[in-house]
């Protein structure tokens, strides 16, 4: 694996913080990381990834946890370890799959999908914590969506990819899938739905949901096709009529799959995504990298450009 980036701060053991330099895409290169999702909190901008671990010759994911990065520059990077991993649900067996982050008054929510211990399929939790670097703990003590609400079959991984926004009212929404996109109503708790859960029929869905507001719209993008894309649909209300926008970005490089963030941080927006461009990736081995987003005057986003030099340090 490519380990030219500086280590500043080398982990000592105990689990403290490890420092590193990179400015150039993939950002993250010790690790092989998958599923980005960001905040900004307190001029810091926090990533959140899954992190792959699957053997070379293995296709198949083998996901155990996931990791948390910060940056103020966007080129130097602090690991925060110990943040969360599925066995942290204890109705959870495994799989750390792609997650959504989100600050609620004092408290940091981390949504994600993992395989439920007991109920067939793929389950949505929610984890809490005090801080954004974590350790984040199960929020409820089971889990807030299963297959038996949606009428999945038992071997169904419809419940995937879960992304989650607070509108004005403070209630929030949720949107996630596999083949087919969901949409639930959350209550001002965050931890409790608010309704019934809805189907949303979008343009070649795949998987990948993300949400992100812009200038009072609403921005829901997600993996188009196979191997995927991002696609987006844009709506002046969270629960929709969604307009179908067309292609954000084609298929990244030396991997299937594609699930983006889109976040802005210190007066520019930036683009998220993972591809399979470090040496030894691959589908099953991705590494998270950042673009420039930018928006046309009618608030459409422009076509993201995918670059190996990534952005520039602030």
């Amino acid at each position: 694996m490519d380990l030219s980036h500086t280590v500043k701060k080398s982990q000592d053991g105990l689990g403290r913080d490890i420092t590193t330099d990179n400015c150039n895409n993939p950002i993250i290169r010790h690790k092989f990381t998958a599923d980005p999702t960001a905040i900004v909190y307190r001029d810091t901008l926090y990533l959140y990834t899954g992190r792959d671990e699957a053997p070379e010759d293995q296709a198949k994911y083998v996901m155990n946890e996931w990791l948390c990065f910060s940056s103020q520059d966007l080129c130097t990077w602090t690991e925060h370890t110990n943040i969360l991993k599925p066995v942290d649900f204890t109705w959870a067996s495994g799989d750390a799959y792609a997650s959504k982050v989100i600050q609620h008054e004092k408290k940091f929510l981390w949504y994600v999908a993992v395989t439920h211990r007991t109920i067939p399929g793929k389950a949505i939790g929610v984890a809490v914590s005090d801080n954004p670097d974590g350790p984040f703990t199960d929020a409820i003590g089971a889990a807030l969506i299963t297959n038996d609400m949606i009428g999945a079959s038992p071997d169904s991984k419809d419940n995937l990819d879960p992304t989650v926004i607070i509108d004005d009212d403070g209630f929030g929404h949720m949107y996630w899938g596999n083949s087919q996109c969901y949409y639930a109503r959350v209550k001002k708790s965050m931890t409790e739905l608010d309704g019934p859960i809805h189907k949303i029929d979008l343009p070649g869905f795949t998987e990948g949901a993300n949400i992100h507001r812009r200038n009072q719209w609403y921005y829901l993008s997600y993996g188009y096709g196979f191997p995927e894309k991002v696609a987006y649909v844009m709506s002046r209300k969270p629960e929709g009529p969604w307009e179908f926008k067309g292609i954000l970005n084609e298929i990244p490089g030396n991997c299937m799959t594609n699930r983006p963030c889109m976040i802005e941080f210190k007066g520019r927006w930036y683009f998220i995504y993972h591809n399979g461009a470090l040496p030894t990736g691959g589908s099953h081995r991705r590494s998270v990298c950042m673009d420039y987003l930018y928006y046309n005057e009618d608030d459409t986003i422009k076509r993201i450009i995918m670059t190996s030099e990534g952005v520039k340090a602030l």
